[in-house]
């Protein structure tokens, strides 16, 4: 029991680190404030366009992989990246839009950490003639972006509910984490609370995980102490899914199923052990997202045609097919 107890500990807090290490389908880009300029020599025409990409929390591994997929992406094209991490600070943000513009990208993909006040950000790039792929979380004004890449986050939720309802076709009592604050959150929570919706089940209490996360661990583990009735869990992503794991491993509970939407290593790693009481994941493709999101923008700028709305395909991954897909990277 200790030795399960580190192993997943060591997931929790190591899991960026591994996710790094593992280059499956996925570069290595620099994460510098300055763009390298060539070396002496070098052939100034091998550099081609820069593209911006802002993005909430480079310390969320999603997040991690998204940007080195849209990195891949074009460096295999042969244009440039530069990355700001607003580190979940939305004025921050806006003041790097500004950077990106100085910087003279030609296009911007950006996930926004907070839709409304992004709204700043995305007027000085509409003034400044520049592109904007929104990527991930949808801002307010639609208006002021080019397009939109996204996952099905609904469905993502919703094979979750699925899966459930196959598991216990009695019904039960739920316990729901959650983050009202994000849009994709919420929609992966409605797809699944719509799923299970007439068969049974019973939302006895939900956790409002917040923007960081921070206490999940100690509000599930006041509420296991609380009640002992309760047969699953559905997390709103997989860091919510760690903290959730690790209270239900301290309190010797393996009998309630945990249901997340992401599909990072960890959680995977989670799935394909028998022992664990993780269930299943309702799994994104940030890989795909990105390498999406590079055609979006590359085609816009090319004056092409491209789609306005893209949701990339999610799907569920559970003990049955988790090998398919492996542990060690993302999908």
């Amino acid at each position: 029991m200790k030795t399960k107890k580190m192993i997943l500990l060591l997931l929790a807090l190591f899991s960026a680190a591994f996710l790094f290490g593992c280059k499956q389908n996925v570069g290595t880009p620099e994460d510098n404030a300055v763009v390298e300029e060539p070396e002496e020599g070098e052939e100034q025409e091998a550099l081609n366009r820069l593209f911006g990409f802002a993005c909430p929390d480079l310390t969320d591994p999603f997040y991690e992989v998204l940007r080195d997929s849209v990195s891949t992406a074009l460096e295999d094209q042969g244009d440039r990246i530069m990355v700001r991490d607003a580190q979940l600070d939305a004025s921050l943000q806006n003041e790097q839009i500004q950077e990106l513009i100085d910087a003279g990208v030609e296009a911007v993909v950006l996930c926004p950490v907070d839709p409304e006040t992004i709204t700043e950000g995305l007027e000085l790039l509409k003034d400044a003639g520049i592109p904007v792929v929104n990527l991930d979380v949808r801002v307010n004004d639609t208006d002021l972006t080019d397009a939109f890449v996204g996952a099905d986050d609904y469905n993502a939720g919703h094979v979750c509910g699925e899966n459930l309802r196959l598991k216990l076709p009695e019904g039960g009592k739920l316990v729901i984490v959650e983050c009202p604050e994000i849009s994709s959150i919420n929609e992966r929570i409605t797809g699944f609370e719509e799923s299970v919706r007439n068969a049974g089940f019973e939302v006895v209490t939900r956790i409002s995980a917040g923007r960081e996360e921070s206490d999940v661990q100690g509000e599930m583990s006041r509420i296991l102490e609380e009640s002992a009735d309760i047969d699953a869990v559905m997390c709103g992503d997989d860091r919510m899914a760690v903290q959730v794991l690790e209270a239900l491993e301290t309190a010797g509970r393996s009998d309630i199923l945990v249901y997340s939407v992401d599909g990072s290593p960890a959680i995977k790693t989670a799935i394909a052990d028998p022992e664990s009481p993780m269930e299943g994941v309702g799994a994104l493709s940030p890989i795909n997202m990105g390498k999406t999101v590079v055609k979006t923008a590359s085609a816009i700028l090319d004056k092409g045609v491209y789609e306005t709305e893209i949701s990339v395909e999610t799907f569920f991954i559970n003990r049955e097919n988790v090998d398919m897909y492996g542990t060690d990277g993302w999908q």
